[in-house]
Parts: structure tokens; sequence; C-alpha cells
């Protein structure tokens, strides 16, 4: 199992060395807020502020990539990930708005140094 201090953005955890490179992986999480949600949504928008009808969904989502980029790192083997980045897209139609957060790094093996 990956632990979080295993998930970073660096190039390198400090403490330990690459000893094997596994490869690319990447997590989606695809969101779309329902209609009583956008609707909530667009009420905040009007009163000004944080929209927390959707920071709370860009946080399930974010979350969510993570664990499947440590998922399908674990499957190759990795005990790390390194390089880890994180990116939000929009793709759909006015009517159909949908949030894709990408969680994209490399799965390594690492040991103490």
């Amino acid at each position: 199992m990956i632990s979080s201090d295993k998930v970073v953005t660096t190039p390198t955890i400090q403490g330990y060395k690459i000893t094997k490179v596994l490869g690319l992986v990447t997590g989606l999480s695809p969101r779309t807020r329902g209609v009583g949600g956008q609707i909530w949504g667009a009420v905040q928008s009007l009163l000004g502020g944080e929209v927390t009808a959707f920071t709370l969904e860009i946080e399930k989502a974010r979350l969510e990539a993570i664990e499947r980029v440590i998922e399908q790192a674990e499957k190759l083997g990795a005990n790390a990930i390194v390089g880890v980045d994180l990116e939000t897209s929009e793709m759909g139609s006015a009517q159909m708005n949908i949030m894709v957060i990408s969680a994209t790094g490399t799965a390594v093996v690492v040991e103490p140094e």
C-alpha cells in the first residue's frame, strides 16, 4: 500500500532512492453537478463569495483522482509516486458541463537511502 507521504509532486522523495521506474500513471475523476446543486451554486454565485456547493465536489473529485492514481501505481507494483501533477479541465456543453480532475505521476519503487 502506498502511503500519502510517498505521493509527491517532487521528482524525488527525501531520504529515499528510486530503484525502479515503473511508468506513467493517471487517475481521472469526471464530475457534474445535479440540477439541485447547479441551482444552489447559481444562487450562491449571485450572493458572492465562495460557492460551497462546488467546493465540496471539487475536493471529492481531487481525492478520488489521487486514490485512482495510487490504485493504478499499486497494480504496477509501485510503493511510491513521484512528479504528481493535478489538473482541472472542463468538457461538455452549457446544458451538461463536466469538470474533470486528473492526477498524473510516475510510479516508482523506492527504498531508504
